[in-house]
């Protein structure tokens, strides 16, 4: 029988419980993305809604838990700058005071200080010699990070 042709059998509500307990479980979770893997196994509508209200009831699903971990990791493994945590949080459809509880996570001196880390290494590999360019590559790269330019320029020019 050929794969295509093959019909794929419909999940169950308790099998799709069970499937989104496992995808939760795995890791943290928004709205969002339990809405989109929904979808891919065919749920929708109220039959989606009941999911979602079965996880949170069962804590595996808890959208502040998600953005305080979202804002943590992203900042402290990727070295995100609060932009672009926040441009990325934004297009999970996180709301703004939950963003705003979630930044509470960064610690302003840390912050700065890997600002002050991150200047310093791109300094060391941008091979240019015009001081202008060079400053203007830095704060490219910076803001492409997701800090904000009144910091990048404090920073490069202070």
């Amino acid at each position: 029988m050929n794969l295509q042709n093959k019909k794929k059998k419909r999940l169950t509500i308790e099998q799709a419980k069970d499937k989104l307990e496992h995808y939760c479980a795995y890791q943290e979770r928004c709205h969002s993305e339990v809405k989109q893997k929904l979808w891919t196994l065919g749920f929708w509508g109220d039959w989606a809604e009941s999911v979602i209200e079965h996880l949170i009831d069962e804590n595996f699903l808890d959208e502040e838990r998600y953005v305080c971990s979202f804002v943590r990791s992203k900042f402290k493994y990727k070295k995100w700058g609060r932009r672009k945590i926040l441009m990325k949080l934004k297009q999970k459809r996180i709301s703004q005071r939950l963003i705003d509880h979630g930044f509470k996570e960064i610690d302003e001196e840390e912050y700065l200080q890997t600002l002050d880390v991150l200047i310093e290494k791109k300094r060391k590999v941008i091979r240019e010699e015009n001081p202008f360019k060079r400053n203007q590559k830095l704060a490219n790269y910076l803001i492409q990070k997701g800090y904000e330019m009144d910091l990048i320029w404090k920073k490069i020019l202070g």
